[in-house]
């Protein structure tokens, strides 16, 4: 289970739940990332839901950063706005 909610202006607290267990992580998106990826098709809150799942299907919870800035998982998935804009 991913559980996404808003904190801030541009500040998301995404929960992960499996196995058993939960992590949790502090993560920012900007407006123009946003746009960029979505062109405002589905809200904030979905496309770091979406950004999850991908994470998810690459690594465990655990090894998910605990805060970051969405832009981040393009460093370390180069293929991660190509399918995020594709989904």
């Amino acid at each position: 289970m991913i559980e996404v909610q808003r904190v801030g202006e541009d500040r998301y607290r995404v929960t992960v739940e499996e196995g058993g267990s939960r992590t949790e992580h502090a993560v920012t998106v900007q407006d123009d990332y946003y746009q960029k990826l979505t062109g405002g098709s589905i809200t904030v809150e979905e496309l770091v839901r979406k950004s999850f799942e991908f994470l998810l299907e690459r690594e465990p919870k655990e090894s998910i950063l605990s805060s970051f800035d969405l832009p981040v998982i393009q460093r370390y998935f180069p293929n991660y706005e190509r399918v995020i804009s594709s989904r």
